[in-house]
């Protein structure tokens, strides 16, 4: 087998998501946030924060890939403890966008901190080279895989 089998890099991935579910990844980073928040909440503002403006609901499930009244659901909650607020879309006045409070803000950028600093630790040691030819495959595998499934 080739490097480039599938199946001889099946071993990996199933060692990847063993260490990212037994390593409670998420997990820690919830508790480097310091707010009791579900995981769907925390992706919401996540990718709030990694949009760097508001977005319509509609938006923000199709970056989370589910459905909107998903994203409603956390909103709520989102809302009610004041990491989120609803505005008027200056382009639309009859329609509202999402936008992070400075909390929201803070509680996603503390996950993201956490996140990114163990993954920086983890290739510290990687060359320059070997971090970008790293990081555009994981990219393209990625949307070639999902792009793969779509279609199935």
């Amino acid at each position: 087998m080739s490097a480039l089998d599938p199946a001889a890099m099946l071993p990996q991935l199933m060692q990847l998501g063993t260490v990212l579910n037994r390593s409670q990844l998420v997990e820690r980073a919830m508790e480097h946030v310091g707010v009791q928040i579900d995981r769907p909440g925390l992706t919401v503002l996540v990718t709030l924060r990694m949009a760097g403006k508001p977005l319509r609901v509609g938006e923000i499930a199709a970056r989370m890939q589910v459905v909107g009244p998903h994203v409603t659901r956390h909103l709520h909650d989102l809302e009610r403890a004041g990491l989120v607020r609803r505005v008027v879309d200056p382009d639309d006045q009859r329609a509202r966008l999402v936008e992070l409070t400075e909390n929201g803000s803070g509680v996603a950028g503390r996950y993201l901190e956490a996140i990114f600093g163990w993954f920086g630790d983890a290739i510290a040691g990687w060359s320059e080279e070997d971090k970008t030819t790293f990081g555009r495959l994981l990219s393209r595998f990625v949307d070639d895989l999902q792009a793969h499934l779509v279609r199935e």
